[in-house]
């Protein structure tokens, strides 16, 4: 038990970057120990594992027990969601317009049993069905719309229920939570093994021939985390907001980054909001959310490689054109959990809007997959950061007119 207190008296940021060290230096030196990656496969499935719970009882406990009022709140949150993501993809127009980038499409990964949006109404009827989809198979299938609707619904129902029933409640979302930090304090072991099996697994090659469209997708998501949404949280708390901005990225992208499941990080965000001192009853609601809303890092990939494939194919489009894709891109990032395979299967949709072929357009998926071991894990790095990082904000706002001390985690 000593050893044990010891551990976990270590900060759990050091404990992760010791553990992705020693998983990078064991992928280079014994690559065929493939048991070693076991660690990794472990940590993530227990974080996808109770992510669902965790949502489900906090977000019926706050409702249930908590104080009316944190509607203002929260209609802040999503609208800093929908803003940022936007504001994403104008980012990548941007970027795109200035650089000139083009696709390997000869080269392209197999998209076989792969089936790309079908339109902007299906993205959506998609998301409409997952939010009435059943509670217990939403659980299952870890569907946060679906998750969060039915929790909304019985949080609500169980508002007038008796102290008992609410005590209950508080006391169970607390267990929730206790093996939530339980998993957590296991993050670096889990990372050892997802760095191990990369680093083993993909080696340097793929910056060589996909570099360029690599550059541009890291840099843009760089410019979004580091430029564009600290001005978008300096609007809502009118202060220095890098503190905030390298906290949310120390402990939300880098877990992010390596599990790259925006799902399995809701429980590393939720537990980040509370060292934050953020009100429970809003970011209960607000983290899932915007795992499933907040796609600023999908909104760029998508973005980034329909612009590529315009250029591949000789394409001259107006900047007009150029910013009616941001709107596609960002409603349809909006809509990406929704879809099977992210949003590399989104491209098409956003491919069609220049008349693009689709078995063209199912290429550039393949080129997407080929470099989605960095693609991915940044853009999720920023989604799930951003998600933390928004909410934040939001509540920062509220605190600092009610005259409360916003920096008050900073003196811990």
């Amino acid at each position: 038990m000593s050893i044990i207190q010891k551990w976990n008296s270590i900060s759990l940021v050091k404990r992760i970057v010791c553990g992705l060290i020693i998983g990078a230096i064991l992928g280079l030196l014994i690559p065929q120990v493939k048991v070693i990656g076991v660690l990794g496969t472990l940590f993530v499935g227990a974080l996808k594992a109770v992510a669902p719970i965790l949502v489900f009882f906090l977000v019926i406990a706050a409702l249930a027990c908590g104080q009316e009022g944190g509607g203002r709140t929260m209609g802040r949150v999503v609208a800093l969601y929908l803003i940022g993501t936007f504001a994403a993809a104008v980012v990548a127009v941007l970027a795109c317009h200035f650089i000139h980038i083009v696709l390997p499409l000869g080269n392209a990964a197999s998209t076989d049993g792969y089936t790309a949006a079908g339109g902007i109404g299906e993205v959506f009827s998609n998301l409409l069905n997952n939010i009435v989809s059943n509670p217990i198979g939403s659980m299952v299938n870890a569907n946060y719309l679906g998750i969060l609707f039915w929790a909304v619904i019985f949080g609500l129902a169980l508002k007038k229920a008796s102290d008992t029933t609410k005590k209950a409640l508080n006391d169970f979302s607390e267990a929730v939570t206790a093996a939530v930090r339980a998993v957590i304090s296991c993050a670096p072991f889990g990372i050892l093994g997802l760095v191990f099996t990369t680093v083993s697994e993909n080696g340097l090659g793929i910056f060589t021939e996909y570099g360029k469209v690599l550059a541009v997708l890291v840099g843009c998501m760089a410019f979004v985390a580091l430029i564009l949404n600290p001005i978008i949280v300096w609007t809502q708390i009118k202060s220095n907001p890098y503190p905030l901005v390298f906290k949310c990225l120390k402990d939300s992208f880098i877990t992010a980054f390596f599990t790259r499941s925006s799902a399995a990080n809701i429980p590393v965000n939720m537990t980040l909001c509370e060292e934050l001192g953020l009100d429970e009853d809003n970011y209960s609601i607000s983290i899932p959310l915007g795992a499933t809303i907040n796609m600023g890092g999908a909104a760029i990939t998508i973005t980034v490689m329909t612009l590529a494939c315009v250029n591949t194919l000789g394409m001259e489009v107006p900047l007009a054109m150029k910013v009616l894709l941001s709107f596609v891109a960002a409603i349809s990032a909006c809509g990406a959990s929704g879809v099977a395979g992210g949003s590399l299967l989104l491209i098409p949709l956003a491919c069609s809007l220049f008349g693009i072929p689709n078995d063209v357009a199912m290429q550039v998926v393949g080129v997407g997959f080929i470099i989605g071991v960095i693609q991915d894990s940044c853009e999720t790095g920023l989604n799930s950061s951003t998600d933390a990082l928004f909410t934040a904000a939001a509540d920062f706002h509220d605190m600092k007119k009610a005259g409360k001390d916003i920096w008050a985690w900073r003196k811990k």
